[in-house]
């Protein structure tokens, strides 16, 4: 905690602070505009990569047909663990109304509905309840802003909301907050210290600072403490380091739900291996991963769940509970020659590096000393594989005898897999007006909090229920921020140092995408998009007399690059070899590959004018 008494003066003053620009802190930045506040929203990622999680979910939000089956269905997902009926009903009643919000608030004119969408027996359709053994499950679906999912279709309406206000809400990028100013006689939150271009400027929050920082998934040190997951690789936003945790720590917060995170992915929720502090890249489905003379084995070399058990976001069952299992180092996938050949058969293969990352053994014991397992281990693991598969019962796990196939002679083979960690729940407990607690359940004053970072979320989780809570409380906070609050006595005599109009310094002004001034020669066309996973694209295509394209040059661009690297790299050249902007997606990009051909397709419409 940073007390006013160690503040000289503040170097700006706006009514409320939104730290966090995902969905939930566009949402409360918004709300507290529309209520009539001066905002500032921060966040620590460059331009065009802020977002958080929103920007890399699958844009479905959990919503609910009617309040009481909703409910029922919620309660049975938090079983044993309670939550206050209020904050229940608060939450339920959000994600009931969640379509005439969409409308109301997003301007989404059509809705789409996952019930009509997805078929029977589509994976999406498998996830609309996710756990269909619960009763109100009826009751539960997701909602869409269009007819399409992964492509950032919520986050980019949500940050549209923000910059349509920018005449009250001042955005800052690259600018980490630090620590929150507390008056330490009334306990207030009255101004956010943030490190703005490697100053620490001291900002005066008049009404109130709303937390909206994600959660600690790329914090190793904190995953291990609170969850105890001691190697997983994140699947979303690289910049959700726990900051947060710490400086609500300081001032006094109360913390919940801090063991709770989800994952997604190949099997219960996996990944192949990457290196440290690099994003996993999400699978969904690979049956080869699960069906024939294939088994997934953990750090000594036995088996430790069932490979065919449905995903639910990471969870698997366990003694009446469907839980996230214990993490291992170096889980892998082990298989053997006919299942490689099956796996060499496939058309395509969503991790296109597959065959690169294997390793290769002519024996068992051979390939237990090249992984760094228990040689004896594997072998038994192995061996009681085969006599499952063989009576077809799997007595250990229960594996679907249909997906079991007997292991071979060799060689074998073993492909390095990776826990992930989609996001996780915990951070300062928070009621029904987004106000954050202290340890006695008393209001830490003016401070509150939205979206993962303190989700209300515990213990089972449906998919969705993040992005729905993000627009829930990010409504909440930012409306309640906004609400003037009595000055702070210590605070009044260091606001004479800025005046209120808030006619901050050239370098504290709000961070503006100042579009380029790019130029074209004969036969050059500039092309944008805006249906990338980052900011506009802008591309510069060249043709010679006959129409025929001759270059692509990505001129602006502020794409994923872990997911984007190969759609930027090589669809420019396929496009100038096969003449056309349709050619086929880079697998695992489609939505910046999309971005890159309608940005060619709008440079070469203007050709003939």
């Amino acid at each position: 905690m940073v007390s006013q008494h160690n503040i000289a003066r503040w170097d700006a003053t706006y009514d409320v602070v939104v730290v966090g620009f995902g969905g939930a802190g566009a949402t409360a930045a918004r709300f507290a505009a529309d209520a009539g506040a001066k905002v500032l929203l921060v966040d620590s990622a460059p331009e065009g990569h802020e977002g958080g999680n929103t920007r890399y979910a699958a844009q479905l939000i959990n919503s609910g047909d009617n309040f009481e089956g909703e409910k029922e269905y919620y309660k049975n997902l938090l079983k044993p663990m309670d939550l206050d009926e209020n904050m229940i009903d608060t939450y339920v009643d959000g994600m009931v109304n969640m379509a005439d919000y969409l409308k109301k608030y997003l301007d989404v004119k059509d809705v789409v509905s996952a019930k009509e969408k997805f078929a029977d027996g589509s994976i999406f359709a498998s996830m609309i309840a996710e756990y269909p053994e619960y009763s109100g499950k009826e009751a539960n679906n997701y909602l869409m802003v269009h007819d399409g999912i992964f492509d950032t279709a919520l986050w980019k309406i949500l940050r549209q909301k923000v910059l349509d206000r920018s005449d009250k809400i001042d955005v800052w990028y690259k600018s980490p907050a630090r620590h929150l100013v507390q008056d330490p006689i009334t306990s207030e939150i009255i101004g956010v210290q943030i490190d703005r271009e490697h100053v620490i400027r001291n900002i005066r929050a008049k009404n109130g600072v709303v937390m909206t920082m994600g959660g600690f998934e790329n914090n190793k040190q904190m995953m291990q403490d609170y969850t105890g997951a001691f190697k997983a690789a994140p699947l979303g936003s690289i910049y959700n380091k726990g900051d947060g945790i710490k400086m609500a720590e300081e001032v006094g917060a109360d913390m919940w739900h801090m063991k709770n995170y989800e994952a997604l992915g190949l099997l219960h929720g996996m990944a192949f291996d990457v290196p440290e502090g690099q994003r996993a890249q999400l699978i969904l489905n690979f049956p080869e991963t699960y069906t024939g003379s294939i088994i997934s084995v953990g750090d000594d070399g036995s088996r430790y769940f069932n490979e065919s058990e449905s995903n639910r976001h990471g969870h698997i069952f366990q003694n009446g509970h469907w839980r996230v299992p214990a993490t291992n180092v170096h889980p892998y996938l082990i298989f053997d020659q006919a299942q490689y050949d099956k796996i060499k058969r496939r058309p395509d293969l969503p991790y296109k590096d597959f065959f690169k990352i294997l390793t290769k053994a002519d024996t068992i014991k051979e390939l237990a000393e090249k992984i760094d397992v228990v040689a004896d281990t594997l072998a038994k693991t192995i061996k009681d594989f085969n006599q499952f598969a063989n009576n077809g019962e799997d007595y250990a796990f229960g594996r679907d005898p249909e997906t079991m196939t007997a292991f071979s002679d060799g060689p074998y083979y073993a492909a390095p897999l990776t826990h992930t960690v989609l996001n996780t729940q915990g951070g300062p407990r928070r009621n029904t007006h987004a106000e954050v607690l202290d340890p006695f359940g008393g209001l830490i004053p003016h401070l509150y909090s939205a979206g993962e970072f303190g989700g209300i979320n515990t213990n089972e989780y449906q998919g969705g229920q993040n992005l729905a809570e993000c627009l829930i409380f990010g409504k909440i906070a930012g409306e309640n921020a906004a609400v003037p609050k009595a000055t702070s006595q210590l605070a009044t005599p260091l606001a004479d140092n800025v005046p209120e109009e808030n006619q901050n310094s050239a370098d504290l002004t709000s961070d503006t995408t100042t579009k380029a001034d790019f130029t074209t020669s004969k036969n050059q066309y500039l092309g944008t998009s805006n249906s990338g996973m980052g900011s506009e694209i802008v591309v510069r295509v060249t043709v010679d007399d006959n129409k025929n394209i001759q270059n692509v040059e990505i001129l602006q661009q502020s794409e994923s690059n872990d997911i984007a690297s190969d759609a930027l790299a090589q669809l420019p050249e396929n496009i100038v070899k096969a003449n056309t902007y349709d050619v086929d997606s880079i697998s695992g990009a489609s939505a910046s590959s999309r971005a890159i051909k309608e940005a060619v397709k709008n440079a070469l419409e203007k050709v003939s004018e």
